[in-house]
């Protein structure tokens, strides 16, 4: 109970009086329901990404906010040649909102008409080549998503750390509950969400998003923690060790499109 104590008051003292510090788990108050995301990719040919932005902006983000889900974000990363990623996340209250999903924005009358072009494209013009989903479920020391100012520039640094098994899985989550991220906060790793995979590809894995002004802001921030001395301290211990617990880390820079809400 104390080291809890101590790991609450050290999330708190590194935020002040943030939003993110109301959603930390205190040891001593009742149980915070967690967020759900849904985290969508969408690979396509760049000559098809204003159809896609269409959709999102002006149908598919309107029904969600119709149906109590939100915000929305939605992210882009570098074109490699004629083909990009488009990353869609979703804020939900509940696994049974993505379950519900496609039956109530097939019954959305407004999304279908608004959506009118995306819905309809054929097989031999399709939009996307597919989509990949990921169902998370928000980690006890973040247990609500932390929405940036969308009024300011800022780049999204999404990172996907994937375990051999379980056991290992459920360390990582546990070294960030735990130890790590009062680390982050202290050198500028502002977290927008951390969530653990309950269904997707590539599991078992804990997925998390920063967020940041600019490139030079991300790369000042990591070097600052890869220089922490707690830092240093916590990953020489055996069993956070990453060749022991992780066993890959994807790392991907995304920017936000302009009708993204986080």
């Amino acid at each position: 109970m104390k080291r809890r104590n101590f790991l609450q008051k050290s999330i708190v003292a590194c935020l002040g009086a943030s939003a993110f510090a109301k959603n930390v788990v205190a040891a001593d108050a009742p149980a915070v329901s967690r967020d759900v995301y849904e985290l969508r990719s969408y690979t396509l040919n760049v000559s098809k990404k204003p159809l896609l932005d269409d959709y999102l902006g002006n149908a598919f983000i309107p029904a969600l906010h119709r149906l109590g889900i939100g915000p929305v974000g939605v992210f882009s990363e570098k074109p490699n040649e004629d083909k990009i990623a488009v990353y869609v996340l979703l804020v939900l209250k509940s696994a049974d909102q993505s379950v519900t999903l496609p039956d109530r924005l097939a019954a959305d009358a407004e999304h279908q008409k608004a959506g009118a072009d995306y819905l309809a494209a054929s097989a031999a013009d399709p939009v996307y080549e597919r989509i990949e989903s990921s169902l998370l479920s928000a980690i006890e020391g973040m247990p609500k998503l932390d929405k940036p100012d969308t009024a300011n520039a800022r780049l999204l640094n999404l990172r996907i750390y994937e375990s051999h098994n379980e056991h290992a899985a459920a360390k990582k989550v546990e070294m960030f509950n735990m130890h790590e991220l009062p680390i982050f906060l202290r050198v500028g790793l502002k977290p927008v969400f951390f969530g653990e995979a309950v269904v997707g590809t590539r599991l078992p894995n804990l997925t998390y998003m920063l967020v940041f002004p600019d490139d030079a802001a991300r790369t000042a921030a990591w070097g600052r923690f890869g220089a922490d001395e707690d830092w240093k301290k916590l990953k020489a211990i055996p069993e956070y060790a990453d060749k022991a617990i992780v066993s890959k880390i994807t790392n991907k820079i995304l920017t936000p499109e302009p009708y993204s809400e986080i």
